[in-house]
């Protein structure tokens, strides 16, 4: 089989076929300009996620990564209509089923890891970029950011990133949410042997900065209107200091 790769910019579709050839479905789109933007959000979506959920196929589409992606550049262009932000809803690595061995193990976050970074260094190299990552996408942020270069890395909804401290990420900003009714927050965050991704990065101890969220739900950070929705689309536009705290 080969695996097929859609990449979309604006409302061109171009489809590549690639190889070597690991089965599974991978989308990267493209929200506003990337040729001129300042500024790039990278949303990074968690397990459960394929090309027919990327943007459609859900009672809530905000919880897409096509979804999100659009509510954060709506949201940016309330903020400061004249902001130069582009959004990229990123699956470029096999998401695996939630309930399968692959989203508790760091396997399918390590390879995707591989190619997030090389996403960011090369296609996206000499802008500033956020990372926005959710859930079992938070693991695989873990892992591509040391040596990336990115600005400022928001995970909401996590399990864990893979490592035991914000230090251990390097020069990013590392940004966490977790909403009050998201059903994460009583997921014990540990690491024993393969399974598990370690300490709670929401934890005073790891060393990151807190973002409000509200109530949000698991699936609801990017909920049009929420206090997370505002915040993560802050940190995408580099204006850290007027984040709300959790």
């Amino acid at each position: 089989m080969f695996r097929r790769t859609l990449v979309v910019a604006a409302a061109t579709a171009l489809a590549y076929l690639t190889v070597p050839p690991p089965a599974g479905d991978r989308v990267v789109r493209v929200y506003g300009d990337l040729a001129t933007a300042e500024y790039v959000a990278v949303l990074v979506p968690g397990s459960d996620t394929t090309a027919a959920t990327f943007d459609g196929g859900r009672a809530r589409w905000y919880i897409t990564p096509g979804g999100g992606a659009r509510a954060v550049l709506a949201e940016a262009r309330t903020l400061d209509p004249g902001a130069r932000l582009a959004v990229v809803a990123w699956l470029g690595y096999d998401s695996p089923a939630m309930l399968s061995l692959g989203a508790v193990t760091r396997g399918v976050a390590e390879r995707g890891a591989v190619e997030l970074r090389r996403y960011v260094t090369g296609t996206l190299r000499g802008k500033r970029v956020s990372l926005l990552c959710h859930s079992y996408g938070s693991v695989v942020c873990g892992g591509a950011v040391p040596g990336s270069g990115v600005a400022d890395t928001a995970v909401f909804g996590s399990p864990g990133l893979g490592v035991s401290s914000a230090a251990e990420l390097g020069g990013t900003r590392l940004w966490v949410g977790s909403g009050s009714r998201d059903w994460m927050r009583e997921v014990p965050k540990l690491r024993i042997g393969p399974f598990g991704f370690g300490p709670d990065p929401a934890a005073p101890a790891f060393g990151a900065h807190l973002f409000g969220t509200g109530s949000a739900e698991h699936s609801g950070y990017l909920k049009p209107g929420g206090e997370s929705l505002r915040n993560l689309t802050l940190i995408a536009l580099g204006r850290g200091g007027e984040v709300s705290g959790g």
